[in-house]
């Protein structure tokens, strides 16, 4: 009987120790390598190969109608930020400040997916916005600081701004991060480590 007694209490002070190690020594496992794989590179690719394939098979302003009245594809340059915000501005002032606007953006979008505790609704909608971001800004960088937009939402002559995979991603993420604001619990919540006597 004692020996049953002191093998129990001794696999309980081990149970105890491993749960403090994990809680110390080892950060739990983070989301950002799976994020970035599933949501934000497929978006990034996804973007780029839509807009390549726009820009070598149709010329500029061409437009395929899809949904007669309601779905286009017209192919437009956009000199400024999503959604044509911007495009008034001037040139070098334009491409510096949204380059430096897409570049901080994705950095603190990086460092607030990476510091994560798992995957959640407001993490996956960080991945979407920071894929939406880079593609945008691969854009802006490597083609004269305009963006290439084709998708074109209207209702006959009523029209929405012209938009790409870029800017759907990026809607997507801050529409899902108010919703996670205002009906959502607080899935970033850390787990309680603290040990139960």
């Amino acid at each position: 009987m004692p020996e049953q007694s002191s093998a129990k209490a001794l696999a309980n002070v081990a149970a105890t120790q491993a749960e403090g190690n994990e809680s110390a020594g080892s950060p739990p496992r983070r989301p950002f390598l799976l994020l970035f794989g599933a949501i934000t590179l497929p978006i990034i690719l996804l973007d780029q190969a839509t807009k390549l394939f726009v820009r070598s098979h149709m010329a500029l302003y061409e437009s395929i109608a899809l949904i007669p009245n309601y779905l286009d594809i017209t192919y437009t340059l956009n000199p400024g930020a999503a959604f044509s915000m911007l495009a008034g501005a001037p040139p070098w002032v334009r491409r510096a400040f949204l380059l430096s606007m897409s570049c901080a953006a994705i950095i603190v979008l990086a460092v607030l997916i990476v510091r994560s505790e798992r995957v959640s609704t407001i993490s996956v909608a960080f991945a979407l916005v920071m894929g939406g971001a880079a593609g945008n800004l691969i854009d802006r960088a490597f083609r004269g600081g305009q963006v290439i937009d084709f998708m074109r939402a209207h209702y006959y002559d009523l029209n929405y701004p012209i938009f790409n995979v870029a800017d759907s991603a990026i809607s997507i993420g801050v529409a899902l991060i108010i919703l996670a604001s205002l009906f959502g619990r607080d899935d970033e919540s850390k787990p309680d480590h603290s040990i139960k006597r």
